[in-house]
């Protein structure tokens, strides 16, 4: 039986709270000139390392760019890597979790020894081995998290593909001859992503704090590119002279995950009270 308080909801003041600040970050990531006209990396010298005023709102930086500017631009960056690596780390794990479930015994057992080897690491270090493989740069950080997202993925829909596998309908279709093909179409597959894309949403947090963490490593976006991650690190030097450079892209990290955890959690908590009934 679930525990009451896996189904909690969450107070409706903080999920609006949570909601109006993922609605702001998404429309600083689809369209950020809404809320600046300047250009991201555009350099003036002489107004380096200005502290927050009405002329720039979160200050500047130590080449004289915009910080406030930099974080609604950064935004768009930093969600695509997340999302792009959700994305593929979803796809990798529903193929891997099918495999398994409906592949037989040796390739359920083959399989899963795989993701538990792999779900034994923490998923920034399996992220950062993935790396040191893969290289640097915006594309191959999305693949390096999205391939420490397929365990955890994968093991969710076997367990799920089997729940429906064994169901009496599904069964029925096997007796009736329904090709394999359409069987995991029809049936499997489409049971399998409501829970799926709730543990996406949950995990949603960790993998851009894993964005955000290599970034800060250097993995991630080349400079002058803002992206939240690169602007903290870039801005850690200076926190005791001119402490927005990095406060303000670690705000908007924080803020940005807490509002996902949030939202995810409401949608854990909604699906639990449906499959309930």
């Amino acid at each position: 039986m679930r525990t009451a308080a896996r189904g909690r909801r969450p107070p409706r003041i903080g999920l609006a709270l949570a909601g109006g600040v993922l609605l702001l970050v998404v429309v600083a990531a689809l369209a950020p000139n809404l809320f600046s006209g300047r250009s991201p990396t555009d350099t003036v010298s002489v107004d380096a390392l200005r502290g927050p005023s009405g002329a720039h709102w979160f200050g500047t930086d130590q080449l004289g760019r915009d910080v406030f500017t930099r974080v609604v631009h950064g935004a768009g960056r930093s969600l695509s890597i997340g999302l792009g690596a959700t994305a593929l780390g979803i796809a990798g794990g529903a193929l891997l979790g099918l495999a398994a479930a409906l592949g037989g015994r040796l390739a359920d057992t083959v399989l899963m020894r795989l993701a538990d080897v792999l779900l034994a690491l923490p998923p920034l270090l399996l992220a950062l081995l993935a790396m040191t493989v893969l290289g640097n740069g915006a594309l191959n950080l999305t693949l390096a998290v999205a391939i420490s997202n397929v365990p955890g993925y994968a093991r969710v829909v076997r367990s799920e593909a089997l729940v429906v596998r064994r169901s009496g309908y599904v069964e029925a279709a096997v007796g009736l001859g329904l090709r394999s093909r359409l069987l995991i179409g029809r049936h499997i597959l489409p049971n399998t992503l409501g829970p799926l894309l709730v543990v996406a949403t949950l995990g949603f947090g960790t993998t851009l704090i894993a964005v955000s963490g290599l970034s800060f490593l250097g993995f991630g976006t080349e400079p002058p590119n803002p992206e939240w991650g690169l602007m903290l690190s870039e801005g850690r030097n200076y926190l005791s002279t001119a402490w927005w450079a990095g406060v303000f892209p670690g705000a908007a990290i924080t803020a940005t995950v807490i509002a996902v955890n949030v939202v995810g959690r409401a949608a854990q908590a909604r699906y639990t009270r449906r499959t309930a009934r």
